[in-house]
């Protein structure tokens, strides 16, 4: 081979690598910002906040749904749309197992990828639309976004209920056990306590919290830290046994209001799931919940968390697939 054609072919493979090192690189800078103005869908984003929306204004608990849902998803398997599969053969899937019974909107997704999939086929994964309608829901009341959510997200194809436990805080966590399993998702304290926050709407089940009430260290008492008054207001409402089906406001008066109200009552001892009140038995913690008793620093550090949580172990590339209809792979 003469110089000529040597250098002709050095330059090529300087070319090709750059080629490929660019395809690789826009393929790892995802999720981002505005991801689907580039592809064949560039009103994705635009399409998913106005049906959900329109699903909003027929049901003022869409927002606690939702968030509950992409925060259930993203902890096991990261956000990848698995809570949303249905079981496949024998073994159970995510939304089977006990902790995600209780969970809400599949139908609201389903409407919406449904929708989306008759524009738009085949760009805009499940995942995406999750995380767009979580944060939309949580937003209609202020007709404005509180948070930027970055897309790019693949489908995952994997769904099973026995990774749930060990990945999914529950509302029985001591502060160690939160911090640990926050840690192991690349999540901090401030992430802890500003996630927490979510609890600031919606509903709970008499059960997830009742052993507070009558049986909190196995002698039938109730959990010394939690204040009294509330206490008792919270056993005409959750008598032992409760009945199941009972569920209780989260953020006492202001359940359906998304607000910073959820750390005051923190702080008088108020809060109602185990989790809750172990956010003041760290120092650190204890601190961070003052810090966001004022609503616009709790806006500001819950949109940065949930960009955070939303970015968990997420599919991009050739991993996972675009599905085309969220309850099974295709």
């Amino acid at each position: 081979m003469g110089t000529a054609q040597l250098l002709l072919l050095s330059n090529f493979l300087v070319f090709l690598s750059i080629v490929v090192w660019g395809v690789s690189g826009a393929g790892n800078n995802v999720p981002r910002k505005n991801f689907y103005k580039s592809t064949r869908c560039p009103n994705a984003e635009q399409l998913v906040r106005d049906l959900t929306w329109s699903n909003a204004k027929n049901d003022f608990t869409l927002g606690a749904k939702l968030l509950r849902l992409h925060y259930h998803d993203c902890f096991v398997r990261g956000c990848d749309a698995s809570i949303l599969l249905d079981k496949v053969g024998t073994d159970q899937s995510e939304k089977e197992a006990r902790p995600n019974l209780s969970l809400g909107g599949f139908d609201v997704i389903d409407d919406i990828k449904r929708q989306v999939e008759e524009k738009c086929p085949g760009i805009v994964s499940c995942a995406d639309i999750l995380a767009l309608a979580a944060r939309d829901a949580v937003s209609f009341p202020f007709k404005k976004s509180l948070w930027d959510v970055e897309t790019g997200r693949k489908d995952g194809n994997v769904s099973l209920g026995s990774e749930v436990n060990g990945n999914l805080p529950s509302p029985f966590s001591d502060f160690a056990t939160l911090q640990q399993l926050f840690t192991k998702k690349g999540l901090n304290v401030n992430d802890l306590v500003a996630l927490s926050g979510a609890h600031t709407i919606g509903v709970a089940h008499c059960g997830a919290f009742s052993r507070r009430l009558f049986n909190f260290t196995g002698k039938g008492d109730m959990d010394p830290s939690m204040n009294a008054t509330y206490a008792e207001s919270l056993k005409q409402l959750c008598p032992n046994p409760a009945n199941p089906a009972t569920t209780v406001e989260m953020d006492p008066q202001s359940s359906t209001s998304f607000d910073s109200n959820y750390f005051n009552i923190l702080t008088q001892n108020k809060g109602l799931f185990q989790s809750d009140a172990a956010l003041l038995t760290d120092k650190k913690s204890a601190k961070v919940v003052k810090q966001l008793q004022k609503t616009k620093d709790f806006f500001s550090e819950f949109g940065k968390s949930m960009q955070k949580m939303g970015a968990i172990e997420v599919l991009t590339g050739n991993a996972g697939e675009i599905r085309k209809n969220c309850r099974v792979r295709n």
